[in-house]
């Protein structure tokens, strides 16, 4: 049955003007944003079927790249366009609230941003988020990027970063592609190199997160790693 023949109240776009977005499901949002279904299926039915397609996770369909997205039946290159547009202006949206607020009072948004930024990437990529003396984001720069398994940081383009951004502090963060957050001993050691070094000049090391699939960042200030 098309959504239109639904009883109005049960409709998703009527329910969402009535009682505002945080009452429909994930399903039903998406419903929403893909407007129309196909032969036999409904957009809220649609929408079920692209969620069960990635286990039933937001954060999965999100990674989804453009060929997964549109090899779900009823999607197709449009829609899954579409979705990744929208997906996009997101993590822009997350990036901007991020720059306009006190980064370091609001670690879950750093979570949050660094995973939509890292999480799926097939390569190690070592990242800095450089704060001014207030932890404001001044700028996010991906430093360093290597093979599957190991990327080469080099100290004194960290420093000479950090200088010419002249930044008071930083989280660094990096990916495992392997899915694995825990540290190695040589994400200890760079470390400890990265916060002596930049001690020097004056920049304090906040934190450094280690990004791994879709499970929460690791953070080395919490486990007493800094």
């Amino acid at each position: 049955m098309a959504i239109t023949d639904w009883p109005e109240g049960e409709r998703p776009r009527e329910r969402l003007l009535a009682h505002g977005p945080a009452a429909l499901s994930n399903a039903e949002l998406l419903a929403i944003y893909l407007r129309v279904g196909i032969r036999g299926k409904s957009a809220v039915d649609l929408a079920r079927d692209l969620l069960q397609r990635f286990d039933g996770r937001l954060s999965t369909l999100l990674d989804a790249s453009l060929e997964e997205l549109a090899s779900v039946s009823g999607i197709g290159q449009a829609k899954a366009a579409q979705l990744k547009a929208s997906f996009e202006l997101a993590r822009r949206a997350l990036a901007q609230e991020m720059s306009a607020r006190d980064t370091f009072s609001s670690p879950g948004k750093v979570r949050d941003w660094l995973r939509l930024k890292l999480a799926t990437r097939p390569n190690e990529v070592f990242m800095a988020l450089w704060l001014d003396a207030q932890n404001r984001l001044l700028k996010a720069d991906e430093l360093f990027t290597g093979t599957l398994t190991q990327t080469s940081v080099y100290p004194r383009e960290v420093v000479k970063t950090a200088l010419s951004h002249n930044a008071a502090a930083v989280i660094l963060a990096h990916n495992h592609p392997s899915g694995v957050a825990d540290p190695s001993r040589a994400d200890e050691m760079l470390t400890r190199v990265l916060k002596e070094a930049l001690a020097m000049v004056d920049v304090k090391v906040l934190d450094h997160f280690i990004v791994a699939g879709n499970t929460p960042p690791l953070s080395f200030a919490e486990r007493g790693l800094l």
